[in-house]
């Protein structure tokens, strides 16, 4: 081969050395796309739960008075200690009886003598009647004697009148708890004179076992309530005293006071477009007290709910959604309208089916549109006491 062919030939050869490591590399970079994320699925749990009315309101004393002096005189005991539990009858005050035991006894008097009078007039009445009809007498004298013994007759039942209000009086006397309730600090010392120009208040009364819940629901709960209601058969007698109610403290944990709906007001505000309604509960330790801000809650009828677990929940602008997991294993977003929470799970009320395929583990791992390898898992059911 002449010379000045071999250089090319050898620099060309080169070349071609240096490329094919090259190649060689472009094919083993080629991209491999990953496989789908792995996510957690689940179908919505279907459980029967019992739905609430929530509210909050203020609790109140079922009975609550003043006590006053309705008669004058001085204070002579206080039989009581301030705030203490008292039961109905128990004596609290005593006000200086002596005067009016004599106004007692002055009123029996009167009344014994007006009913010695009767006796006379009446005997005199019969003995005039005895003579007329034998004409002994005349007409006159009779007319005068049935006069003298109806005018006595009137006068025993004035006396009779007479003494009842100083029995009355007498009675006023003595101050008694007009029912079980726990008494306020007194508000006069013994010796002062109470009743002289006006009723003078002595203390107050308070009766807080059992005690009232006072609360209000929206008018589209009324209407709901109502149309459940029609449906059922059910009028308000038929509610009152035998729905219950639940209450807690803003410090409790859940709704540990029970009782039952004993008042509904029969007409929705039109200020505030709700109805007023009120519950009883026993108070047995007296933990309640007139005036607490307080939780309450009226169960609905049972129903059939789809539940999620919260962490499946999303929101965004349009709302609250649940990413589900299609036939072709493609995440969607669905849009969902929730109802209340029981426990760890949220009902939904729309926008989910039985059937769906919801995502509840590895949410940060995917977004619509991605496809995934679903794992089914299970939503443990609820537990009796979280779900009524």
């Amino acid at each position: 081969m002449p010379a000045n062919l071999e250089w090319p030939a050898l620099r060309r050869a080169a070349v071609l050395a240096w490329l094919a490591p090259l190649a060689a590399c472009g094919q083993q970079n080629t991209y491999v796309p990953p496989p789908p994320p792995k996510v957690g699925v689940a179908h919505p749990l279907q459980q029967s739960v019992t739905p609430y009315l929530e509210a909050t309101g203020n609790t109140s004393a079922i009975n609550s008075v003043d006590l006053v002096a309705r008669v004058q005189g001085f204070v002579q005991g206080i039989d009581y200690q301030d705030g203490a539990q008292v039961k109905k009858g128990t004596l609290l005050f005593v006000i200086e009886p002596e005067p009016y035991k004599l106004k007692v006894d002055q009123a029996k008097a009167a009344l014994d003598g007006a009913k010695a009078q009767l006796v006379q007039s009446q005997a005199e009445f019969e003995r005039q009647s005895a003579l007329q009809e034998r004409q002994v007498s005349t007409a006159a004298n009779l007319d005068k004697a049935r006069a003298q013994r109806d005018l006595d007759q009137s006068n025993v039942e004035q006396d009779q009148a007479n003494l009842q209000q100083a029995q009355i009086n007498y009675g006023y006397t003595q101050v008694l708890a007009p029912f079980d309730g726990t008494v306020t600090q007194r508000l006069v010392s013994i010796g002062q004179l109470v009743g002289a120009n006006s009723a003078t208040q002595l203390a107050s009364i308070i009766q807080i076992n059992p005690i009232w819940v006072n609360f209000n629901i929206s008018e589209r709960d009324v209407q709901t309530i109502r149309a459940g209601m029609a449906a059922r058969g059910i009028t308000t007698k038929d509610i009152v005293n035998k729905v219950p109610v639940e209450v807690g403290l803003q410090t409790d944990q859940g709704f540990p006071y029970k009782g039952v709906i004993d008042y509904i007001a029969p007409n929705v505000d039109p200020s505030t477009g709700t109805l007023a309604l009120r519950g009883i509960l026993k108070n047995d330790d007296f933990r309640l007290l007139p005036g607490y801000y307080v939780r309450v809650r009226v169960p609905r009828r049972p129903v059939k709910a789809l539940l999620v677990p919260e962490v499946a929940i999303g929101s965004d602008q349009s709302g609250r959604y649940v990413l589900v997991v299609n036939a072709q294993g493609v995440v969607e977003q669905r849009g969902v309208t929730l109802g209340q929470t029981f426990g760890a799970l949220h009902a939904v009320e729309n926008g989910l089916q039985p059937q769906d395929l919801v995502v509840v583990n590895g949410l940060l791992r995917t977004s619509p549109g991605q496809k995934v390898e679903p794992e089914m898992q299970t939503i443990s059911p609820l537990p009796e006491a979280e779900a009524n």
